[in-house]
């Protein structure tokens, strides 16, 4: 192209313009040639004219996984026993027998996709392809069966690692984990499975997205591509160009249950790890900071009177946490987390999983409007973390007096005593100030205040009778803020609120 633009105006200047102009102006096409080159490997990358080559690399390493689950009659129930001496309870038992007789156990099959990852038959897929399954079949791209048995499972992740065994020893083909971290969205990507049992199946697309949450997971962020994924791709991979795993392929989006290219991929760094933790511990470990946790908002930066809108804002600390033991408080806005940006609360929940037990993490917080560093030695996450119901069955108490109480924004506001504890089911380490009333037109009641509520803190202060909020309100009013942060606790789940303060509109009936 730029040879034929040289000659077009080559042939011009000649007739119209001087050796000097002419030099001046081949000089500068020389440059516009020279930038037009250097652009030209940015464009063509990662656009191949085939992933043929690729695809006859990587597929030996795909195989298909079939599973068989033995349904016992109806459901796998059985009719319930007749107590003893109930008449013609015999009878019931002989029928029920017969019944069961009749009733033979059923097959149930289901179909997914996996991938080799070493010589000795380590296969990846989904949990969800091989849970509660009584027999697992791994088919290799040439055909070969194999029964699998599970080395481990995890739900949280969707990742499941089988093993294989050859008759000829090690020797499976095999493909690797590639950093899922350096993939950029537009990037190329190949998925290779069995969707709807048909094997070998290769579909391209790009990835169209990263850090997608589905499901409420706060346990992985997903890559989205629009690589062609149907059921049956469940567990296969998804490579990039240099023909490394980058992801697990594991769910789409789509309302008629087809592709409409939408599809997620578990990512090959979250992937790798779980597997690696399965292999080493047969469970997988997950970092512990012991805190409750929410977004930070644009509403709740109001509130607190700072211009930061990303982070996690702490709403309870766990007793004898790692977080307890480095000094985290409730209010914190955590706003990194070992160097890393914390976005919001789901962004930090996936970097505490992912550290390492045990590891030292430098942690960034605004406390009070001033930031701080926190060292944190990062726990185990519990295998089952039940809290504790602390059904407080209170003692004799009065009803609070007329002069204790006082009517805030829209609230009518009492301190805590038994009373108040057992009309409202408040455990005994709640400390703060209970909302008696809420006028149905008032912010808080918009917010989701309601009887019964606890207000813990304001604006990071805590607060143990109706007066001490009246004090912080003014003075947030004094300070010309519209807005004022709560901290509260409803039935045993404490959350921020940000109110905005009432103006006269705002007066309404009490519910």
């Amino acid at each position: 192209m730029s040879t034929t633009l040289v000659k077009a105006i080559n042939t011009r200047t000649t007739a119209d313009m001087s050796g000097k102009a002419m030099k001046i102006l081949l000089t500068s096409i020389m440059i516009l040639a020279a930038a037009m080159t250097s652009m030209g490997p940015v464009a063509a990358r990662g656009a191949p004219d085939s992933f043929a080559d690729l695809v006859e690399k990587l597929s030996p390493a795909v195989v298909n996984i079939s599973t068989v689950q033995t349904i016992r009659g109806r459901g796998g129930r059985r009719a319930p026993d007749l107590p003893e001496g109930v008449p013609f309870g015999d009878l019931w038992d002989q029928f029920r027998d017969r019944m069961e007789e009749d009733q033979e156990p059923r097959e149930a099959r289901s179909l997914g996709s996996g991938f080799i990852i070493s010589a000795e038959g380590i296969v990846i897929t989904n949990n969800h392809v091989v849970e509660d399954a009584d027999e697992i079949t791994v088919t290799t791209a040439d055909g070969d069966d194999f029964p699998a048995t599970v080395l481990g499972r995890d739900a949280l992740s969707d990742i499941a690692v089988l093993k294989i065994e050859h008759e000829n020893g090690d020797n499976f083909p095999f493909v690797t984990w590639g950093d899922s971290d350096d993939e950029r969205i537009g990037d190329w990507v190949i998925a290779i499975g069995n969707p709807f049992g048909q094997a070998g199946t290769v579909t391209a697309g790009i990835i169209s997205a990263r850090n997608r949450s589905i499901n409420n997971s706060n346990d992985v962020e997903f890559l989205q591509t629009d690589a062609s994924i149907n059921r049956g791709n469940s567990g296969g991979p998804l490579f990039n160009m240099k023909g490394e795993v980058i992801g697990v392929n594991t769910a789409i989006f789509s309302p008629t249950g087809g592709n409409v290219g939408i599809g997620f991929a578990i990512p090959s760094n979250d992937a790798s790890r779980v597997t690696a933790e399965l292999q080493e511990h047969g469970k997988v470990r997950r970092g512990w900071l012991g805190v409750g946790i929410q977004p930070m908002t644009e509403e709740f930066a109001e509130s607190l009177g700072i211009e930061q809108e990303e982070g996690a804002i702490v709403t309870r600390v766990e007793p004898n946490s790692p977080a307890d033991a480095a000094g985290v408080r409730e209010g914190d806005i955590i706003t990194k987390w070992d160097g890393k940006t914390v976005e919001d609360s789901n962004r930090l929940s996936i970097l505490v999983k992912r550290t390492e037990i045990g590891k030292p993490v430098k942690v960034e917080v605004i406390r009070q409007g001033k930031r701080e560093t926190l060292e944190v030695t990062t726990g185990e996450l519990p295998a089952a973390m039940v809290p504790g119901n602390d059904d407080d069955q209170g003692g004799e108490g009065d009803r609070p007096d007329r002069s204790e109480r006082e009517l805030v924004e829209g609230m009518e506001l009492a301190p805590l005593n038994e009373t108040l504890r057992r009309r409202y089911e408040i455990a005994d380490d709640v400390e703060g100030v209970a909302v008696l009333r809420v006028a149905r037109r008032a912010p808080a009641a918009r917010q989701g205040i309601r009887p019964g509520t606890v207000i813990l803190r304001v604006n990071q202060q805590s607060v143990d009778n109706p007066a001490q909020i009246v004090d912080i309100i003014e003075e947030a009013r004094a300070d010309g803020r519209e807005r004022v942060l709560f901290l509260v606790n409803y039935r045993g789940t404490t959350a921020h609120v940000s109110l905005r303060l009432m103006q006269d509109r705002d007066e309404g009936e009490e519910e």
